[in-house]
């Protein structure tokens, strides 16, 4: 289990509140309730808050510091912080990936001495499905169905899904700069079951393919190319739908059961019900080998691969259309206010709502900062960059009107 501290309260553990916290938070429940992390602040790159990235390493020593004070039966529970998949430099094969250069020894290097010291795992939330527009809208690559696969040049190592792929991108990045002995821990992922219109890659067949194929994938200690028979904890998100969230019909559909407890597909999940139907029991790829490098297939295998799989439904194809940022129905002024001064701090082009400009009206913080987060995601390039503390969405609804025309 997982304790995650809100990202608004980094500052105070540092500043004498982590005891208190620890008081509060942990330990009514703990040992009684299995805490195994806690996870200062999330995805705080993402967010952008200076004060929270400056920081988070002295909140995380000091929650520490607190869990040992606090006496023995606290001295199991590792703090770390989840991480969205921005932090990446460009977009590159899994061996060249490099930790963002505005970052790499500021903040990546401190966090991961930490880790080090305390022995503690490096926590990601590794989303292919937020990474399809990076991925040429690859969904069966994303969900764990056969494919030509990827095939990394430099290492001559062939990936059939992307979950690999996101997982060896941060083994490589994390080794570029020294600390390749630090484990990996996969702190949320998943893939929404239900979208709204014109979302293809949003349904039942590929949410169980993915968490079916991703939960055989854990359990059988298969690892990645980069890291052959390596274990990591996981965690799926989510374990019930949401149908009461704000926003578009796929945040409400992550769940692998409804509110009612009824499951919303068979993903293997429970420890005595039935299997999962896979399509890929056993991680099968076809490589794509280069001109005049050998001939053959690429095979990876779990431990105990099932036999006679029954296929399932291969899901629609996604088209490539175009999608925008846009703020989610009823966030309020202040967070909008907070949006758009992310967004024009952080390379958005904010020129176009300016005085005079062509989408200076109406001239209201709703409008404003609608156009500069979706100017943020457009540069940004991923669909993690949309997320907005949460008040973000992905439409493919083009939000632009009169001379006003969102890029």
């Amino acid at each position: 289990m997982t304790v995650t501290v809100p990202n608004g309260e980094i500052p105070n553990l540092s500043n004498g509140g982590a005891a208190a916290w620890v008081n509060t938070n942990i330990r009514p429940f703990h040992p009684q309730t299995k805490i195994k992390y806690i996870s200062v602040g999330n995805e705080v790159l993402l967010i952008n808050d200076p004060a929270h990235i400056s920081g988070l390493v002295p909140a995380m020593r000091a929650l520490t510091d607190a869990l040992r004070q606090a006496g023995p039966q606290f001295q199991d529970i590792k703090v770390t912080t989840a991480h969205a998949l921005n932090m990446f430099e460009g977009v590159t094969v899994p061996s060249l990936a490099r930790f963002r250069v505005d970052h790499a020894k500021t903040f990546f290097e401190p966090l991961l001495l930490y880790l080090r010291e305390t022995k503690s795992p490096f926590m990601i939330n590794p989303y292919p499905y937020f990474e399809l527009n990076v991925m040429q809208n690859n969904v069966d690559f994303a969900v764990f169905r056969k494919t030509r696969g990827v095939f990394d040049r430099n290492t001559r190592k062939m990936y059939s899904n992307a979950f690999d792929v996101l997982l060896d991108k941060t083994y490589s990045a994390m080794l570029a700069v020294g600390f390749g002995d630090v484990d990996i821990v996969i702190g949320e992922t998943g893939w929404p079951s239900l979208g709204d219109a014109g979302n293809a890659a949003a349904t039942i067949d590929n949410a169980a393919s993915y968490n079916g194929h991703l939960i055989r994938k854990i359990v059988s200690g298969i690892g990645t190319p980069l890291m052959p028979n390596r274990k990591f904890d996981a965690s799926i998100f989510a374990l019930f739908n949401e149908n009461q969230k704000p926003g578009p019909l796929a945040e409400k559909n992550w769940g692998l059961f409804q509110p009612d407890f009824t499951p919303v597909y068979v993903s293997g999940a429970l420890r005595d019900g039935p299997p999962p139907n896979l399509s890929n029991p056993d991680f099968t790829v076809v490589p794509r080998v280069p001109r005049g490098r050998g001939k053959g297939r690429g095979r990876v295998q779990p431990v105990q691969p099932q036999p006679n799989p029954v296929p399932i439904q291969t899901a629609p194809a996604v088209t490539n259309v175009k999608k925008f940022c846009v703020p989610k129905p009823g966030v309020p002024d202040d967070q909008l206010q907070r949006n758009l001064d992310l967004a024009c701090s952080q390379g958005a082009d904010c020129g176009p709502i300016q005085p005079g400009a062509a989408c200076a009206d109406p001239a209201t913080v709703t409008s404003r900062a609608k156009y500069a987060m979706n100017s943020f995601f457009r540069i940004k390039g991923v669909d993690s960059a949309c997320e907005f503390t949460g008040t973000g969405q992905i439409t493919t609804v083009d939000p632009s009107y009169g001379n006003c025309r969102y890029p």
